[in-house]
This record gives structure tokens, sequence and C-alpha cells, in this order.
């Protein structure tokens, strides 16, 4: 085993992520529609989708700077 500290990828599904954000569905399409929201990633289904988690953060984080 490595040495090194592996970095985890965490995924967030739609519900999670709405629940973090306080966002509902279509808040969350339309803001990614506008370039305004991270985008989801497939999870290899034909509709399985998620959130990269340190993306999410990260657009949460400039939200409290904008504040």
């Amino acid at each position: 085993m490595s040495d090194q500290v592996r970095n985890t990828i965490s995924i967030l599904r739609r519900k999670q992520v709405e629940s973090r954000t306080g966002l509902c569905r279509s808040s969350l399409y339309r803001m990614m529609a506008e370039g305004r929201f991270p985008r989801q990633i497939s999870l290899g289904g034909a509709r399985a989708v998620g959130w990269i988690e340190s993306e999410i953060d990260r657009w949460l984080e400039s939200l409290t700077a904008k504040s």
C-alpha cells in the first residue's frame, strides 16, 4: 500500500444536492443550463447521474463569499 493519502471523490445524488443547497429539481437544472451551477456527471446508467461533492461545496462557498 502506498504511503500517499488517496483523494476520494464523493458523488451526491439529486436528493442529496437538493437537501444541501435548498434548491428544488427544476432550479438545479435551470441553473445548470444557465452555467450557474455545477454540471452533473453520468454514473453509467441510462439516467443515473450525480454531482461531485467537492464541486457542490465550492459552489456553496462561493455563495457565502458573495454575501
